[in-house]
């Protein structure tokens, strides 16, 4: 029944998104967002909104839009009222429901979203019966959760590469299912930006070879969804020669396509003399002059993952380390632009042939750190 629920605040920022049945793109809540435009007030914003593919029912409550995705023509006031059993459950569960609490609590929201529907269809909704599955969250659990999923600041820099390779004067047209990602926009001279301007698509004629047709910017750290997350375990005991480390690596919202070429490093504190580490996959080097330690992950298995634990030998005596080391990665994902991204059409005007088209998606770390 219901696909996917995003949670939008009143600046109109997705905070949160959950899929269940099959991933949907954030660009189908470009209908939601036209829709807010139109409403002079947040309550005046349609409770079910049709799209081409789908349709979109929402509710409004303590500032938040909590926007269901469904597929088939379904009673509408079914899915409205289990929009208002997700906002009365995270209010029984978190004393207030809004979205600084909902952030901080993420790891149990997500949990108990998960036992409300079970493949699209409502299961267990009942607050007491989902305290008995999913305990809510106690001091030392807020501190767990916060340790593993808090984002300090992120932002995407995003460029689409052209390779254009044909004859005459084409002139081409590009248009994107979710153009108001693009705010923050910088563009080739052969852009012609008053169309951009006034209807969103990229209008041009190319060079011919290799060029940036664009390059774009988000900083609005809500938009910027993480792929990966790192767990961690790296303790220091005083007057002890010996330290733990133990870090496991894993996805996070990669609409199902596989993190690769995945590189942990880490700056070892100058007390650290040697390491003796087990990997569950790939190979590891730890130089005791520099102090880097590198583990060449691979590709991540979701179903397997990577970790890395062992002791670390410390020097007789020394104060153990004022700071814990952190901890970078590098990954790619193929096919996937993490920003959302994505292109609806490439028309070509002006020449007689078909050329052929192709666009290929690539999510790179740049600056990938994690504290420990």
């Amino acid at each position: 029944m219901i696909h996917s629920l995003f949670l939008i605040n009143s600046s109109g920022d997705i905070f949160l998104e959950k899929h269940w049945k099959s991933v949907v793109s954030r660009s189908v809540c470009d209908y939601f967002f036209e829709a807010q435009e139109r409403a002079t007030e947040a309550e005046n914003v349609p409770p079910v909104i049709p799209t081409p593919h789908h349709y979109l029912l929402s509710v409004y409550r303590h500032k938040i839009f909590f926007v269901a995705v469904i597929q088939t023509e379904v009673p509408p006031l079914f899915v409205i009222e289990f929009l208002h059993r997700v906002v009365d459950t995270f209010q029984d569960y978190f004393g207030v429901c809004s979205e600084p609490v909902i952030k901080d609590n993420v790891v149990v929201v997500y949990e108990v979203l998960e036992e409300m529907l079970d493949n699209g269809f409502p299961l267990a909704t009942e607050s007491n019966i989902l305290k008995e599955l999913i305990k809510p969250p106690t001091i030392l659990r807020t501190v767990v959760n916060t340790i593993t999923g808090s984002t300090i600041t992120a932002e995407i820099q995003g460029v689409i590469d052209a390779c254009v390779k044909l004859t005459g004067m084409p002139d081409l047209t590009l248009s994107f299912m979710n153009p108001r990602l693009l705010d923050d926009v910088s563009f080739h001279p052969c852009v012609r930006f008053k169309r951009w301007e006034s209807e969103r698509i990229l209008s041009f004629i190319p060079p011919d070879g290799n060029f940036r047709l664009l390059s774009y910017h988000v900083s609005a750290q809500n938009l910027v969804a993480i792929p990966v997350y790192v767990k961690h375990n790296i303790s220091f005991r005083d007057s002890s020669s010996l330290g733990r480390f133990e870090i496991t690596v894993g996805p996070k919202q990669t609409m199902g396509k596989t993190i690769e070429g995945v590189i942990v490093t880490s700056q070892m504190p100058k007390g650290v003399l040697n390491m003796s580490l087990t990997p569950s996959q790939g190979t590891h080097t730890f130089d005791p002059v520099t102090k880097m330690l590198s583990w060449d992950v691979g590709k991540i298995n979701p179903q397997k993952l990577p970790s890395l634990k062992g002791t670390m030998s410390l020097q007789a005596g020394a104060s153990k380390p004022d700071e814990n080391p952190t901890i970078n990665l590098q990954f790619k994902i193929q096919q996937l632009a993490i920003s959302g991204l994505k292109v609806n059409r490439l028309d070509m005007y002006g020449e007689k042939y078909k050329p052929f088209k192709g666009i290929k998606y690539m999510t790179k770390a740049g600056k990938f750190q994690v504290r420990t």
